[in-house]
């Protein structure tokens, strides 16, 4: 992939999950099928100030920031929990709840970024439209408040991976060779006689995302 493709390619807008936690009523609220999220925004509210005698210059202040309001829309089913979610907050006012939305590439599977909201709270639930001549999707919508924003990258891929191979025999040697690069593998191997053989093995590999590499070897006899 490469380094500069967010300048030379934007984001598309069509692959994107939403994950909301509701503590109490579901731990992914309609299992994020929603076909619409809009309101991810925040606005700084700024101040003017004037000197006396300079009617040329105004200096800005930075105010307090305001956040938007998310509206979603999906195809209504027999999952009910945004209504179980609105009738909840009204049992308890209190409740809160965390969620994300998630950007996703073309391929729908590379995470491109992620919005974090915090301390939700479910302003509105729309039921469908309903019109018996057009034969469309029952689309039910929910509106959501949230009281904090703020936007997570991507971090790089780690694997990992050993691997391992002992054997004992009559003559008592231990040997050990492991080596090691960033973004590639860590193999070991070791070996102990001493009259009677075991066999084992395994494997580990690390592969870590980022430039960059190192190299180690080290061997105990």
């Amino acid at each position: 992939m490469p380094a500069n493709e967010n300048t030379k390619y934007p984001f598309t807008a069509f692959n994107f999950a939403v994950e909301i936690n509701v503590p109490g009523v579901s731990s992914k609220v309609c299992s994020a099928a929603f076909s619409e999220c809009d309101g991810l925004d925040m606005t700084m509210e700024v101040k003017t100030i004037r000197e006396g005698g300079n009617s040329s210059t105004q200096y800005r202040l930075a105010g307090p920031v305001a956040y938007g309001q998310l509206s979603l829309k999906r195809g209504m089913t027999g999952t009910f929990d945004l209504w179980d979610w609105f009738n909840a907050t009204l049992n308890n006012a209190r409740l809160r709840a965390d969620a994300e939305v998630v950007m996703f590439a073309g391929d729908g599977r590379t995470e491109r970024a992620r919005f974090i909201l915090k301390r939700c709270l479910p302003v509105k639930v729309k039921a469908p439209s309903l019109n018996a001549k057009d034969g469309m999707i029952a689309i039910e919508e929910l509106q959501i408040a949230y009281e904090s924003m703020r936007l997570k990258r991507p971090s790089g891929g780690l694997g990992l991976g050993i691997s391992a191979g002992v054997g004992i025999g009559a003559e008592a040697s231990i040997g050990v060779e492991a080596s090691f690069s960033a973004g590639a593998s860590i193999e070991a191997s070791a070996s102990l006689d001493a009259g009677a053989s075991i066999g084992g093995g395994a494997s580990i590999g690390i592969g870590i995302g980022g430039g960059g590499s190192s190299e180690s070897k080290f061997s105990i006899g």
